[in-house]
């Protein structure tokens, strides 16, 4: 199955909480209806992409990056590659990038989806697959440079700023999964 495939199944089984939300599933599918290149940054007007809100073990704390363009704190997360075979896989490999923590989990199913305004080439959308995610209980943050501008963990109820709502909303559903999942570590 391809990394277009996994998108298509991923969002046709996932069932929105909201009508809003809905409204971008929908159109989340109808955008990789029309371009076989939608997982990739090159489609334009815009791109399906992966991230993920990672909670610490015990769900009290989030992973954030500062963005070193936007300026702003935000969940890791960011374009898929080739190597990516999967939605979520991709969304992994953000957080582990990002992070540098080993041994993340992400929840299979997405929690929410974003649609958002990007710079990529020149101007673009990004459709944004949004996950929950949890590290071990020994996570240690590692920022890479090339990454972020900084790293740090949260209290969930009060992310630092700037950020904006979708990150916001974001931690909620992602907390919300999380705690209806039930442990994620052995």
């Amino acid at each position: 199955m391809s990394l277009h495939e996994d998108a298509r199944a991923v969002l046709t089984a996932w069932a929105a909480p909201d009508a809003g939300q809905e409204e971008l599933r929908t159109s989340y599918l109808a955008h990789l209806g029309s371009h076989e290149d939608a997982m990739w940054r090159t489609c334009l007007p815009g791109h399906l992409t992966a991230s993920a809100a990672i909670l610490s073990a015990d769900g009290t704390r989030v992973a954030l990056v500062l963005h070193r363009i936007h300026r702003m704190w935000l969940q890791t997360g960011g374009h898929c590659e080739d190597a990516d075979a999967t939605l979520v896989g991709a969304a992994l490999r953000e957080a582990t990038e990002e992070s540098g923590i080993a041994g993340i989990t992400v929840l299979p199913e997405p929690v929410r989806l974003d649609r958002h305004s990007v710079p990529c080439g020149g101007g673009s959308l990004h459709l944004d697959v949004q996950f929950a995610a949890v590290a071990p209980d020994d996570a240690v943050l590692v920022r890479d440079p090339d990454e972020s501008a900084d790293l740090g963990w949260f209290p969930v109820t009060d992310p630092p700023e700037p950020t904006d709502d979708s990150v916001r909303d974001l931690v909620t559903a992602a907390v919300a999964a999380v705690t209806a999942h039930g442990p994620v570590h052995p």
